[in-house]
């Protein structure tokens, strides 16, 4: 064999997954077809942030990684719910969940997307058995019960005993492996970039929910000595599209009262970025040699930081079996457990997560009514309030 493992994907779930494998002693490939993007400035760069919560900030430091990001890693105490529905964009209900109610630890720690990249990717130039091919993806994938082949971007074939996919919602190892998958369409699009504030958010995500979708502040570093923040404003498609055509001086009076003014006048810092919305899961999490893992396994609304975190669980899952058992690699019994462990979680997320987002997108004002009601009940039952912060967790 040329490698234990080809990872199909150099995302931020590739390059961890990249990290996890050949910190435990694993010959690791990673191939994507693009360079990552490490600079904020660049063109193409994701201005859009990543909540690592505590289960996965615990895998992180397993695999040697946490001490290289935690530098540049913005905690996050309190996560604060906005109900903004009435006839006016302002502040109706507001609910704090505090992470001092269920642990000693803060929910999570919040850091840039490029930076991310920038950070794993320079990690793994250190690990001797991980070699990163940026520049070089995937074209075929043939499998036997022994094996898998893999044909790259290069010219090359890669013979492996374990294929892992991280290469996207439309992952063409996915498609290779005739895997389908369930897609759902919000009409939604995501604006993503990042602000300065004159009110400190004082390590508080907020999300203000009016129609549309979320508007949601996440904490950041100060920028140029005042407070910032990162923004995903989810919108449906037209509106999002208009949006990303105003001036900055117009876009920075839209973004201020949509976000209730509740840390003063917005100010960008950044460039805006587009993204589209969906929810999705694959039929299976396995083929023959393939386990699926990320957004080539599921995708959810920017909602609860549950994305990278509920890849990272099934990185974990899958690290799991391949310590276990480490000569029944890519073996048909291994991919197997990993999709029983790990699809009952995933569908119900995926489904509690379009729950909630098409909640947050309601413009009848008698539902969004019905909304603000509901926080308000939800939040007054203090076990239910915990259990909600302990399942948003991952908790078991």
């Amino acid at each position: 064999m040329d490698y234990d493992i080809l990872i199909s994907g150099g995302g931020i779930a590739g390059l961890t997954a990249a990290a996890a494998f050949g910190a435990n002693g694993f010959k690791t490939l990673c191939v994507d077809p693009a360079p990552p993007v490490t600079d904020q400035n660049a063109e193409g760069a994701d201005l859009r942030t990543t909540a690592f919560l505590q289960p996965s900030q615990q895998l992180l430091a397993d695999i040697g990684l946490w001490d290289r990001l935690a530098p540049f890693a913005m905690p996050l105490q309190v996560m604060r719910i906005v109900d903004a529905g009435g006839e006016l964009p302002e502040p109706r209900v507001v609910k704090e969940f505090d992470a001092g109610d269920i642990s000693d630890q803060p929910f999570g720690w919040n850091l840039p997307n490029w930076l991310l990249r920038r950070e794993i990717a320079a990690h793994l130039d250190n690990l001797p058995n991980v070699t990163f091919r940026p520049g070089t993806g995937t074209t075929t994938l043939f499998t036997r019960t022994a094996y898998a082949k893999v044909g790259l971007t290069d010219g090359s074939t890669v013979k492996t005993p374990l294929v892992v996919a991280a290469d996207g919602r439309g992952s063409p190892m996915r498609e290779a492996a005739s895997i389908g998958a369930q897609v759902i369409r919000f009409g939604q699009k995501a604006l993503a970039f990042a602000v300065t504030h004159p009110i400190p958010h004082s390590n508080v995500s907020t999300e203000i929910h009016r129609t549309g979708g979320p508007f949601t502040f996440v904490p950041l570093p100060d920028h140029e000595g005042q407070p910032c923040s990162a923004i995903v404003w989810m919108e449906e498609g037209p509106k999002a599209e208009a949006l990303l055509r105003l001036d900055p001086a117009a876009f920075e009076e839209a973004m201020t009262t949509r976000s209730c003014h509740l840390f003063g006048p917005l100010k960008l810092a950044s460039r805006r970025t587009l993204w589209p919305i969906i929810a999705q899961h694959a039929d299976r999490l396995s083929g023959e040699r393939l386990a699926l893992i990320a957004e080539a396994a599921h995708v959810v609304p920017p909602i609860g930081a549950q994305g990278l975190n509920m890849s990272l669980r099934d990185l974990s899952t899958l690290l799991d079996l391949a310590i276990a058992q480490p000569d029944q690699l890519g073996s048909a019994a291994m991919l197997d457990a990993y999709h029983r462990k790990r699809m009952p979680d995933i569908r119900a997320r995926v489904a509690g997560i379009t729950v909630l987002n098409r909640t947050s997108m309601l413009s009848n004002p008698l539902l969004r009514d019905a909304r603000a009601k509901g926080l308000d009940a939800l939040y007054a039952l203090k076990p239910v309030r915990k259990t909600l912060m302990q399942l948003g967790l991952g908790a078991k």
